[in-house]
């Protein structure tokens, strides 16, 4: 039995942590510039990726509404907790409270829910990576930046690929298959690119900030199970959706915290530091969340 389950964490977490392997073993050689195929990922594939998934099948919204109020209580609860954390660690506020919130729902989180569950979880990943990215596109920036003008939050591609998605849904707008089937090939290129991507940005791991960042990379994971935990004897999710959201609380920080730490000047290279040391200890606690829900 201990053989089995063990057999299956590594299938299923072997194919994510390989390309990241690969991203980051191709950079120490190549040092690649990334800059511009991010900006295609974030512009073009994720959304597609997005797009597809919600608008290739009947999609029932109100069926998913119990799992995305849980994945909001467990990212706000998580955010709650990093400010008293802050003052803990020394650390402003504003630079240890994303990383502690927002975690890595579009680069580990899709393709792990994929691998685990298979494709039909792939809309309730989908689900949880909205509310995490739509929170971070609003509460985030507005953390960083009070200017930031939460009314244009649709003209960003990955939340209005979601809302078209939507609407194709649950107005059963017909459309041209072969241009479902087109769009599903551009999302297919989202996932293994964010991976890679991953990989390529482990190269700049600094451990110079090593006492928050292992401290948040221990607190993070476990604080996010324990409430993930509470959140879904809360609202009585079971099955495939629990474990979701169980796992959902123990992803690591997402890398879009220190692209945002950089454009907003706050502590970019302490949050690089947060950031890539948490991801690093997702090897530990991954397979922890996966062996206690499978």
């Amino acid at each position: 039995m201990a053989d089995g389950l063990t057999y299956r964490l590594l299938a299923i977490l072997f194919p994510i942590f390989g390309i990241v392997a690969a991203g980051y073993f191709y950079a120490r050689h190549h040092k690649p510039e990334m800059a511009v195929a991010n900006r295609l990922n974030m512009d073009v594939f994720v959304p597609a990726l997005v797009f597809a998934a919600m608008a290739g099948k009947s999609f029932d919204l109100v069926a998913f509404a119990p799992l995305a109020l849980g994945g909001f209580l467990v990212l706000a609860a998580c955010g709650l907790l990093a400010w008293p954390l802050a003052r803990l660690f020394g650390a402003q506020p504003k630079t240890l409270v994303p990383p502690m919130m927002f975690n890595n729902s579009g680069n580990i989180g899709l393709p792990l829910a994929v691998l685990a569950w298979g494709e039909e979880a792939l809309a309730a990943a989908v689900i949880l990576f909205m509310v995490e990215n739509t929170l971070h596109f609003s509460f985030g920036a507005r953390l960083l930046d009070p200017k930031t003008r939460l009314l244009t939050l649709w003209r960003i591609p990955v939340v209005f690929a979601a809302i078209a998605g939507l609407t194709v849904a649950i107005l059963h707008i017909p459309v041209w298959q072969p241009l479902i089937l087109a769009i599903k090939m551009l999302g297919d290129i989202a996932v293994p690119l964010l991976l890679f991507s991953l990989g390529v940005r482990m190269t700049d791991v600094s451990f110079s900030e090593w006492k928050l960042a292992t401290g948040s990379a221990i607190l993070r994971p476990l604080a996010g199970m324990l409430i993930a935990a509470g959140v879904i004897q809360l609202l009585g999710l079971q099955g495939r959706e629990a474990a979701m959201l169980f796992v959902f609380g123990a992803l690591p920080p997402a890398v879009l915290n220190f692209l945002f730490a950089e454009r907003y000047q706050q502590e970019p290279q302490r949050v690089a530091s947060i950031v890539l040391i948490g991801n690093l200890g997702a090897l530990i606690f991954l397979p922890l969340a996966l062996a206690l829900v499978l």
